[in-house]
């Protein structure tokens, strides 16, 4: 038997999947296979060990079902989904995002602070590396205000680097953006990056985990959740990696997955570059512009692309289009800080609306 999707769930199901999820070696598949032979979770809890050792399930998985950590776990989790915006959503029932139940090994447990909603809009995952060159956090940015504009949740793993400056961007013009944690969401890594977790769910976005709420950072858990930021999105773009980086795992999981897989190319002296070659050569989309992403996601019905933001009005182009310009004469003439002015046109250049010749920036004609 498996669990109908329209099955209500119940306080004692909630907390009995809470205990489920916190035990030893159960993990996705796992968990699914007990609630399709038993029909519930509180029929699982309250099984023989005998009947979960038919399963083929491990001796330890049964004994713990009655540990007092167990069951406090999962007490202080329902304690936890009592606080505003928090939520779990769960796999089987309506609300449990659509793309991400496609997926071969979708989480049975998803923890959510802030906006479960937005997990049902379309959503882009951009990745790349925690080590990443100004040029890559620049260019990370400037995609991901272009995209947010263009009506996709930005979704990202909240890591340093290329993860951090994806979601801040969308952070900053408004836009909406998911994290995937690695991690529980009571055990917030990395540090540095909590205030802006903060902002994100104050905002109206949302930070999200399959693991339980304590869980502390394991190295085995950050591929599993890529999986996830994968499994949420209509496409994953990396922006910069080396050869040995997790993004390139998000990148073959979403291939494996269906989803679009795009990458930004870069010199062929810098090694941050090299994963995403090693990526166009194996068959991901060379992005030079926004324009080439919404391209391959033009036939998804529910990305409003009309949306993205006019550059007519642009400050920095009104006065390019009056003469070219460099870069430190716009940020005199503009009042904008050089860092700025640099991000801007960034992602004008990125949009096919400037270009820079001989160190003068110029407006393109269409």
């Amino acid at each position: 038997m498996q669990l109908s999707a329209c099955t209500p769930v119940s306080p004692a199901e909630l907390e009995a999947r809470l205990r489920l999820h916190r035990l030893p070696d159960i993990g996705p598949k796992r968990f699914a296979k007990l609630l399709e032979a038993f029909g519930s979770a509180s029929k699982a809890i309250s099984a023989p060990a005998s009947a979960w050792r038919a399963l083929g399930l491990p001796a330890t998985c049964a004994e713990a079902r009655r540990c007092p950590q167990v069951r406090d776990g999962a007490s202080h989790a329902l304690r936890w989904l009592e606080r505003p915006d928090r939520h779990v959503l769960m796999w089987g029932q309506p609300d449990y995002p659509a793309l991400l139940a496609q997926i071969a090994d979708p989480p049975p447990l998803l923890f959510v602070a802030g906006d479960p909603q937005i997990l049902e809009k379309p959503q882009l995952a951009m990745v790349g590396s925690r080590r990443a060159s100004r040029p890559g956090t620049d260019s990370a940015a400037a995609f991901s205000r272009s995209l947010a504009g263009a009506g996709f949740v930005i979704t990202s793993g909240l890591a340093l680097g290329i993860d951090a400056a994806a979601h801040q961007a969308a952070v900053d013009v408004g836009g909406r953006t998911v994290g995937v944690l690695g991690t529980g969401l009571e055990n917030f890594y990395p540090q540095r990056n909590r205030r802006l977790a903060d902002a994100m769910i104050a905002s109206g976005s949302a930070v999200v985990s399959e693991f339980p709420l304590d869980t502390g950072p394991v190295a085995g858990n950050f591929p599993r959740r890529n999986r996830i930021i994968s499994g949420l999105s209509l496409g994953v773009l990396v922006v910069e990696a080396s050869v040995a980086s997790g993004s390139l795992i998000t990148a073959r999981l979403a291939a494996e997955q269906g989803r679009e897989v795009f990458a930004i190319p870069g010199s062929i002296h810098h090694p941050g570059a090299r994963g995403c070659h090693q990526l166009i050569r194996d068959g991901a989309a060379l992005v030079e512009t926004i324009e080439h992403i919404l391209e391959a996601l033009r036939g998804w019905q529910r990305v409003p692309l009309s949306t993205a933001p006019s550059p007519v009005d642009h400050p920095l182009l009104r006065l390019l289009h009056a003469a070219p310009h460099t870069s430190e004469a716009l940020a005199q003439s503009s009042g904008w800080a050089l860092p700025k002015v640099l991000a801007a046109l960034t992602e004008l250049e990125m949009d096919g609306h400037a270009v820079c010749e001989s160190g003068r920036w110029l407006a393109r004609v269409s």
